[in-house]
């Protein structure tokens, strides 16, 4: 999961209401944006992380690829959910080999699956005279082949399988390149998934993934105002009520999600601030991602909720976008949506 591949591939987010891809190109010291696709998915097609239409998925992945012309077959696809493990774990000082030899033995007790059932990964993130520091990444083998089936069945060839959460810190160090000291929450709300990682510079100190995301506010308003699918997608984007349907007040129906959402958010810092050193930052600033991140209002709430900062995530940030091939209308609309993908892509370029 953690290996750099240095040739060229397509960053794909498949997520439960979407499909984004995105392709860059490193011109000497700085990154470009070659291709970049988004189509939505049918209600229903993924449900609770698995894919239950592939046909469907393959499809759309397809179109993308043959809409924007994308001609590199090569991708890195992310999961998350409730399959997927990120945790920072201590181990006892040993070498590079004994780690590598021992790592699936001590992952076995941080892991609530069965080891056999799971693919396992880690990355060493710091060392002290008698331990070292572990990053450890673990998914349920059966979702990594779910995966890796659509991506194969569109005629692509899936090289990386990554997390979600990791591809999200990937993509705010290049465009935010934060010093040790910052101390920062990444959001990166979804339609089913909300991927929540806690960063000390570039250290994750904290990730896991909640079971809540945009669909939650399109359900309830279906339910309490009677409106199709569509009507309420359209409400949620801050579009008047439909004439034929009773007016009510929309403000505490959205704000009963979003409490939802910040519950999880909150559970997550009360954790990063139970298991964290004494001495530890407390976090600094928020920034918000995915297609739940466009709810009007969302930003300002959970400011007020926390007292903390809160911005859009840009995951352009120090990315070259050429206007003349990328409209810019376009861009902002679809900008808060791409991190995942921009984070996938950047394992087919040497960012440094």
């Amino acid at each position: 999961m953690f290996k750099q591949v240095k040739k060229s591939l397509v960053g794909l987010d498949i997520g439960s209401s979407s499909v984004k891809a995105v392709e860059l190109q490193k011109k000497g010291n700085s990154l470009h944006l070659l291709n970049l696709g988004f189509e939505n998915l049918q209600p229903d097609t993924i449900v609770d992380g698995q894919i239950m239409e592939l046909n469907n998925v393959s499809n759309v992945i397809a179109s993308i690829f043959t809409e924007h012309q994308i001609k590199t077959p090569r991708v890195a696809a992310g999961v998350s959910g409730h399959s997927v493990i990120v945790k920072n774990i201590v181990l006892p000082q040993m070498s590079e080999e004994e780690l590598r030899e021992s790592f699936s033995w001590h992952a076995e007790e941080h892991i609530p699956f069965d080891i056999a059932d799971v693919n396992l990964d880690y990355q060493l993130t710091g060392n002290t005279s008698d331990s070292i520091q572990v990053l450890m990444a673990a998914c349920k083998s059966d979702k990594i082949a779910n995966v890796k089936q659509a991506i194969q069945l569109a005629g692509k060839q899936p090289v990386i399988i990554d997390v979600d959460a990791c591809a999200l810190q990937n993509c705010y160090e290049l465009n935010y390149q934060p010093q040790t000291g910052q101390v920062v929450a990444l959001l990166n709300i979804g339609a089913a998934t909300m991927n929540i990682n806690i960063l000390n510079g570039a250290r994750s100190v904290f990730a896991r993934d909640a079971s809540v995301g945009g669909s939650q506010y399109t359900s309830l308003l279906q339910k309490e105002l009677g409106l199709t699918f569509e009507q309420a997608e359209a409400v949620k984007r801050g579009y008047p009520l439909p004439e034929e349907v009773e007016a009510r007040p929309i403000k505490p129906i959205i704000e009963t999600v979003s409490d939802i959402l910040a519950l999880e958010v909150r559970k997550t810092m009360d954790y990063y601030r139970a298991t964290a050193r004494e001495n530890s930052e407390a976090i600094q600033k928020i920034l918000i991602a995915g297609g739940g991140s466009k709810l009007p209002g969302l930003a300002e709430y959970l400011a007020n909720r926390f007292e903390i900062p809160v911005e859009v995530f840009d995951p352009f940030r120090q990315i070259q976008v050429d206007s003349r091939k990328f409209d810019p209308d376009y861009m902002r609309e679809i900008i808060s949506e791409m991190a995942v993908a921009v984070g996938l892509a950047l394992r087919g370029v040497d960012a440094a």
